[in-house]
């Protein structure tokens, strides 16, 4: 596997009813344009070597005879290729016929899956010509004289990646064939299908096949018979979905006219991280699995380690595109609102404390604020916005709280911190015109006293500011910045808090707050430690010094979320970012990403309560427990050999 992945299509071709010999070719062309494209596995429509629609047909021996000839010539004529396939077809077995799912590879048939849940409906009656696979008593199948496995529960396994099979009518069931086999072991669950079209079918079918690789934390690849099958009275459109927990990642057009192949790559290794973290996912599989055992069935995966991903590769996994920000962001501060709001009723604060700075972090601190006042109906004037120039302060930030604070309506207060950190200079023997740690960081320790005793004598609560991508990178001043009373961003990443603020200036303030907000967005970020340039200007630009905060909330999402190794994070990224930053930049913040994520887990161990609000979370309490002094060597070690 290509660092996990899988490339897996879903065959559609044009069928003609009863032809089996030429169902097969379309078939056996659409394998090898697949197998030339990097694919290693292929699922085709249910009955697909005969067509869905041959009705009373399926008993009549000539057409029995001919599907197994066409299907031996299949498996035959694409001996010559590593691609794993799976093709629908009826076969006898104990005197009965079967709607049977055949997977084959290199020229040899691996084994045989029928149908569980036959459909007896008005449209379909499948319970006239074919048995469940319930009835039947057999393990095996022979098919012209050689015998092959015949389970539902057949799972075909090359190492960490096992694909299960089931049949169309399986999937709408109460619970489906699929739910077994993912806890036998499944990670990729085909399905052949002759679903028909109805108005509104395909909108349930769709949430059908997405629910249920997540249920399953599996991919599934769907293919369902298209063009071709008889319209007597039903039509078909086919096409092909395949998912991912939960995701869509690739779906055809339908009601075309010919021949369709969908392609993607389904993350094994991703599933199975979320399987070993999940840990209710194996819960019960004692009294709900079958007594009989799984049937494990291996083969060789074809390689392809040279293959490009067909798949997106999202650069900004923590924000949502299109019309799903704009929901997403009103969901985010419906959390950090109700969070703050049970805390302060909680401990009976009369007001709110919050450093602003005229920052992203401490805008959205102070809009968090703003939002649940106003949920509780307590004035705004009530929330405390202290600004506290110091060494570094510009007059742009300056300018930016001061103005927003007034637009908001909330209280403003202004202490300037140089006398009182100059002071300390001389009392601690450091000379002042030395930026160094010491310098840097008695600013902040110094701008957290004030707001803790602010706080403590107008019966406040310090809201902290510091948000997750700072956390994960310690890159907050230890009892300083880092500390707080509640930690309204400790769950929101730097890359979505811009965007948190862009989103309520378009839709939740008046015009001059507007314009702040938009100028404090586009500010670069800064902890305004370091005293301004020659023209004013920030001269300390975080960025600069820890690297771009896009690259490492994207090293962050995928090291926490799945466990990602140091190669694959490297290899995504160059995907994600293709031109805009090259290999060595992304090994250089990577290698950053690492070294401080692991030194500075000591400050992440005593954070202060602050919510959870999506996947990813560095709490101490919750998500994410590490001891302090943990060693990095084996993932650092990789960057020699690092792709």
């Amino acid at each position: 596997m290509n660092y996990g992945f899988v490339k897996v299509a879903a065959g559609v071709p044009l069928v003609s009813v009863a032809d089996c010999r030429a169902n097969v070719q379309r078939m056996e062309a659409l394998m090898r344009e697949a197998a030339n494209r990097g694919v290693q596995m292929i699922v085709f429509p249910e009955l697909s070597v005969t067509a869905y629609t041959c009705l009373d047909l399926f008993t009549s021996q000539t057409l029995l005879n001919g599907a197994t000839d066409a299907l031996l010539r299949l498996v035959g004529n694409t001996a010559g290729l590593d691609i794993f396939a799976v093709a629908g077809i009826p076969l006898a077995t104990e005197n009965r016929l079967i709607n049977a799912a055949v997977a084959f590879q290199k020229g040899r048939i691996l084994g045989v899956v029928p149908k569980s849940y036959l459909p007896n409906s008005r449209e379909y009656q499948e319970q006239r010509w074919f048995t469940s696979a319930f009835d039947l008593r057999e393990k095996t199948i022979t098919i012209r004289g050689a015998s092959y496995p015949l389970s539902s529960h057949l799972l075909f396994t090359d190492g960490e990646m096992s694909a299960g099979i089931e049949l169309c009518e399986d999937l709408w069931t109460p619970v489906p064939p699929s739910s077994l086999l993912a806890m036998e072991g499944a990670n990729i669950i085909f399905n052949l299908s002759a679903s028909n079209e109805l108005i509104g079918k395909h909108r349930y079918r769709r949430s059908l096949i997405s629910q249920q690789s997540a249920r399953c934390l599996s991919g599934y690849v769907y293919a369902m018979s298209g063009y071709g099958e008889s319209s007597a009275d039903l039509v078909f459109s086919g096409g092909g979905i395949i998912a991912e927990n939960g995701v869509i990642l690739k779906e055809s057009e339908r009601f075309t006219m010919k021949d369709l192949l969908v392609i993607s790559e389904i993350d094994v290794s991703n599933l199975q991280n979320d399987r070993k973290v999940n840990t209710s996912f194996m819960r019960g599989a004692t009294h709900l699995l079958p007594l009989q055992a799984v049937i494990r069935v291996p083969f060789r995966l074809a390689e392809n380690p040279d293959a490009e991903l067909t798949r997106k590769v999202d650069p900004y996994p923590f924000v949502p595109s299109g019309d799903a920000l704009g929901e997403r962001c009103e969901e985010i501060f419906n959390i950090q609102v109700t969070a703050l709001a049970r805390r302060i009723e909680h401990i009976q604060a009369r007001t709110a404390v919050i450093g602003i700075s005229g920052g992203l972090d401490s805008t959205l601190a102070l809009l968090v604020a703003v939002m649940t006042f106003d949920a509780l109906r307590i004035p705004r004037t009530q929330i405390l916005g202290v600004t506290m120039p110091g060494f570094g302060t510009t007059g742009r930030t300056y300018a930016n709280a001061v103005s927003l604070a007034g637009s908001l309506g909330v209280t403003l207060r202004e202490i300037s911190i140089a006398e009182a950190c100059r002071q300390h200079f001389e009392d601690i023997g450091h000379e002042a015109s030395v930026h160094d740690t010491t310098y840097e960081n008695s600013q902040a320790r110094e701008r957290t006293q004030i707001l803790m005793d602010i706080a403590n004598e107008e019966n406040g609560l310090v809201v902290g500011t510091g948000d997750l991508s700072e956390l994960a990178l310690g890159w907050a001043t230890y009892n300083g910045d880092h500390m707080s009373m509640y930690g309204v961003n400790a769950g929101i990443p730097k890359t979505l808090v811009r965007y948190l603020v862009e989103w309520v200036a378009g839709n939740k303030v008046g015009e001059i707050s507007r314009r702040v907000l938009l100028d404090i967005a586009d500010t670069p970020v800064s902890p305004e430690l370091i005293p301004a340039d020659a023209d004013g200007n920030i001269s300390q630009r975080t960025e600069e010094l820890v690297g771009p905060y896009e690259l490492h909330d994207f090293f962050l999402y995928h090291f926490l979320r799945f466990g990602s190794t140091p190669e694959k994070i490297g290899y995504l990224a160059r995907i994600a970012f293709e031109g805009r930053y090259d290999r060595d930049t992304i090994r250089k913040w990577l290698r950053v990403f690492l070294d401080r994520f692991f030194a500075q887990q000591f400050k992440r161990n005593c954070l202060p309560d602050g919510p959870k609000v999506g996947s990813i979370s560095l709490s101490p309490r919750g998500d994410w427990r590490m001891p302090s002094d943990a060693s990095s060597t084996m993932w650092i070690e990789p960057f020699k050999n690092l792709i």
